[in-house]
């Protein structure tokens, strides 16, 4: 058994509905999943908007007990029930390690996360002392990330982000690499979806990318997002010219 896996992998369930005729089942990689496992501590799953990345690791938060919009297993708010009913379609196998700690962070619901910690230390003070000291409200978006992982997510737990790069500097995205290291060193399991390739590039995870209706398990150099950034940054101007900005 490899320390700092706990999440073994997600299934099919053959008998629960699986309507491919509508969302989510209708995404191309959503209609044809049957498994994904967990071969490593860092896991990543890449893939273009709409993909269904961001559904999976929606539906792998809420197997795993944690509220669908972000946060950790106490936080039971919502604001428009937008989920998918993908997880009722699943199933999680895992390790008989015990994890203490459960995260979900998703860039985009980030903000009504920091209004629910805000409320419940009203509720329960001295929730603050584990964002920072204070509202995470009173800080800009990539600073209330970095409390977040700097003072919140720091024991034996699975923490999944979509796409933290929506948070981050560049300098900041290599802090946050810095950060998995330790988290791991930790014991924690880390599941990501991004789409940069500086949050990506940390050595020895498992790399999954959506092409089209596959999820294909691939090294860090040959992922769609690096390859594509690097012809960019060697031909800017050929591409500044095809889209007719020169």
């Amino acid at each position: 058994m490899v320390d700092g896996i706990y999440l073994k992998s997600i299934y099919r369930n053959k008998s629960a509905p699986w309507d491919v005729g509508h969302y989510p089942f209708s995404i191309p990689a959503i209609k044809s999943f049957e498994k994904l496992e967990f071969k490593k501590s860092v896991t990543y799953i890449i893939g273009d908007n709409g993909s269904g990345k961001s559904t999976l690791l929606e539906a792998i938060a809420m197997l795993l007990g944690v509220n669908p919009e972000g946060g950790s297993k106490n936080f039971n708010f919502h604001t428009v029930e937008t989920h998918s009913n993908l997880s009722e379609s699943l199933r999680v196998v895992r390790a008989s390690l015990n994890y203490s700690d459960t995260f979900f962070f998703r860039a985009e619901s980030f903000y009504n996360v920091n209004s629910e910690i805000e409320r419940l230390e009203q509720i329960q003070p001295g929730l603050y002392s584990s964002y920072g000291g204070k509202s995470l409200h009173e800080r800009s978006h990539g600073e209330g990330f970095m409390e977040l992982i700097e003072n919140r997510l720091k024991g034996r737990g699975i923490y999944i982000f979509d796409e933290p790069e929506a948070a981050l500097s560049f300098q900041n995205q290599l802090v946050f690499l810095c950060w998995i290291k330790q988290a791991i060193k930790n014991g924690a399991q880390v599941i990501i979806a991004t789409h940069s390739p500086v949050v990506l590039s940390f050595p020895d995870a498992c790399i999954y990318e959506i092409e089209g209706s596959e999820l294909v398990e691939k090294q860090y150099e040959e992922c769609n997002i690096c390859l594509n950034l690097m012809s960019f940054m060697t031909h800017r101007e050929i591409f500044l010219k095809e889209l007719e900005l020169k």
